[in-house]
Formats: structure tokens, sequence, C-alpha cells
């Protein structure tokens, strides 16, 4: 069988691209493998040679230290690949089919993915609802910035592209699939994003940006998207976004001078627990400061959607109720204002086929909203450094050099 090779977290601030084992259809032990998980057999698996794979800001908060990740586990839930082995129990995907995959392993069979919430599925993961590639305290399913991965419950989970030649000429759009346009889309939708609404996104990464390309999608007169890299904001202005500075003081003063009043319908949190102070402060880490931020600016009965990701444990938190996961949020005020917080993993199938026809249908330029910018695998380590440097790129991972072929 085939090598693999995969990207793996060492220690803070360190991956590197390793030799590992090629999947099989069985989880066996290794970094991060829940003990209840080890030997899963999984004749309704695929195994899939992966085209595309995206580093992540979730990824990067493991890389920081931020979480209880152990060294060795290998990274990378963003995926995009072709089947080339289908177990036993497969009945409607097929070898050679293109696919994304869902960051989010479901089984399809229990009653939270009966009802579509499979971003808490409570039989991939005996530790907690919800489980995902390549990430700490989720199950232990080995991650996909690799050459090859194994894939669970492949008839549910996997979204077959129509057309093979059509998807290879656009997968760097589709890559978006397996997570942040799903999730940037789930953030506005949670935020009540109609035609008409103004709306602020926090964060100018890879998420805030989908956030501020799908808020477009979905109508928004005005998208004002906030961060604290200027590269970043210079991003957002290049699709058509208002922004914020949040190094010169709150949003709430600069928002008033792009609308004309001091608030917004919408907002959505593509930050998470790393957030920073603003204005003077925004050098130090202040992990509830955007959502205060956010109640802040949002309109009475408003929404606030929230995926970006906070964490039971945060041992790299700068105060000790932080370290597990107690922020100092203004409750009170979001309570007064009667507004309404949706959280949690997106649950990306609720949403990947609908924006599979944005893309294939020349609707949706997702990976220019994002900067997509293609590395190979021997690059990631190189691409982890940049992204955390505040770089304006999400990077994908070429593994098997088809992309730029």
């Amino acid at each position: 069988m085939a090598d693999n090779r995969g990207v793996a977290y060492m220690g803070n601030g360190n991956v590197e691209v390793q030799d590992i084992d090629f999947p099989e259809l069985q989880l066996k032990d290794g970094p991060g493998v829940h003990p209840d998980n080890v030997g899963r057999e999984c004749p309704h698996g695929a195994i899939i040679k992966i085209l595309a794979t995206n580093i992540c800001g979730s990824d990067q908060h493991m890389v920081r230290g931020r979480t209880t990740a152990p060294e060795g586990l290998i990274l990378g839930h963003e995926i995009t690949g072709e089947v080339i082995e289908a177990g036993p129990g497969v009945e409607f995907i097929k070898v050679g089919d293109l696919c994304s995959v869902p960051f989010n392993i479901a089984c399809g069979r229990c009653r939270r993915c009966k009802t579509g919430d499979t971003g808490v599925c409570l039989k991939t993961n005996p530790d907690r609802p919800g489980s995902a590639y390549g990430y700490v305290d989720m199950g232990g399913w080995v991650g996909g910035q690799a050459e090859y991965t194994m894939v669970p419950y492949a008839d549910w989970n996997l979204l077959r592209f129509p057309d093979k030649e059509q998807a290879r000429e656009k997968i760097v759009d589709l890559t978006m699939l397996s997570d942040i346009f799903p999730t940037g889309y789930h953030g506005c939708v949670s935020a009540g994003v109609e035609p008409g609404s103004t709306v602020y996104i926090s964060g100018a990464g890879p998420v805030g940006l989908a956030a501020a390309h799908s808020a477009q999608l979905l109508g928004a007169a005005v998208v004002i998207v906030g961060d604290l890299q200027e590269r970043r904001l210079e991003q957002a202005r290049s699709f058509g976004c208002e922004t914020v500075d949040v190094r010169k003081g709150e949003p709430r003063d600069q928002i008033e001078q792009i609308l004309g009043i001091p608030e917004v319908d919408c907002s959505v949190d593509c930050v998470g627990f790393e957030a920073r102070g603003h204005g003077g402060d925004s050098a130090e880490e202040q992990p509830a400061a955007v959502l205060n931020s956010l109640m802040d600016v949002t309109r009475v009965a408003g929404s606030i959607g929230i995926p970006g990701l906070y964490v039971t444990g945060d041992p790299g938190a700068t105060d000790e109720a932080a370290k597990e996961g107690n922020l100092s949020m203004r409750f009170g005020l979001g309570w007064s204002k009667s507004h309404a917080f949706v959280t949690g993993q997106c649950p990306v199938m609720r949403y990947h086929h609908g924006l599979m026809q944005l893309i294939l249908n020349d609707k949706a330029k997702i990976a220019d909203a994002v900067n997509a910018t293609v590395i190979s695998l021997d690059e990631a380590p190189q691409g982890y450094a940049d992204f955390d440097a505040g770089v304006a790129k999400k990077f994908v991972l070429d593994p098997h050099s088809e992309i730029a072929a």
C-alpha cells in the first residue's frame, strides 16, 4: 500500500511533516485517540486521496499551545479529495468520486444527526457531543493535513461533486466547503442577516472574511469588518466591505462614522477566545472583549452569531477563570437588550450543498474573498508561521501537487 505523510503538532509553536500510517477502515491507537475509540471498525468508511486541505485558525489555537492537544497529533479538518477505497458498508459513494468532507464527523443515525445538528453528533466522540478530524478532544480521528485519510460514515458525510472536471477547475473554491464557508455563512444566518441588514463582523481572518462574503450573498446592505491587522482589513475592502480598525478604539464610534448611528442590525464573532482589547489595550488579551463589544454595537432585539471558537480549557489563558473557559462577559447588557446568541460548531451539512451550487454556478467567489494561497504539504510549517504572523491569506495545502498541475 502507498506511503502517507501528515502535518503533526509537536509542541508549542512547532509543526512538522512526518511519515504516518496509511489509513485503514479502523481507528487505531495514537495521539489524542479516545481509548473507547481505539479499534473502532469502520466498514461504512472510505479512504480519501486528499487533493486540497487547509490550515484553519482553529488549528492555530492548538499550535500556539492554547489547548491540551498532545504532541504527535496529526492536524487538519478541512479536507477535499478523491475516494480510492470504499468499505463494504458503503452503498452510494463510489471509488473515483471527488468529494468535500465536512469537518464535523457525524454518524447520521443518532437523534442529533437526524435533526440536522451534525456538529454535535452523539456517537462519534465518546468524550462529548461533536467530533472532528485532527482536533483535540474530538475523538481522535486522524487529521487531514496529509496525503490520505479515512472518512467514516462515508455515505452520510461525503458531499460528492456532480462533475469531476468542473470540480477540479474550481477546487480552490470548493475546498472552502469543508469548514470556513459554511461556518461563516452559519454565523450570518445565526445572526439573522437578511436583505437590507447592516452587519458588523469581528475578525478579518479567513472565517471572518468568509462571513463577510456570506453576508453579501444573503443581501446585507452594509458589511463592516473589524480587526487590528491592516493587511486583513485591506483584504476585506477588496471585495466591498467597510472596515473598522479596533486599534483606534471601540468599534461603535467608527460604525457611527459609517452608518450615522453607532449600532448594527446583526453581528458575528469570528475571533473567539484569543480576543484582544480595543484601542490602547489592543495588545492585551481579553477573552471576552469581542463578545462585550458585539453586545454594545448590536441593536436591541438583534442577534449575535458566534462561530468563533471558545474552549472549556485554555492552559495559556491570562487569568485563572479563563483557563476553565469562564469569561468576564457583560451578560446583563445582552439580556437588557433582548439579544439572541447562537454558539457552537457549524453543522456543515446544513449548508454545504447550497453553497457548492453557488460556487459551481459562479455566484460565490469564496477563494478570492479569503485570498486562498496554494502551498505544498512540505511548506505547511512555514504556512503556520505566516498565518500566525497575521498574513491576509488562507493557506491551501496541495499534497499531491495536483492543484499546481
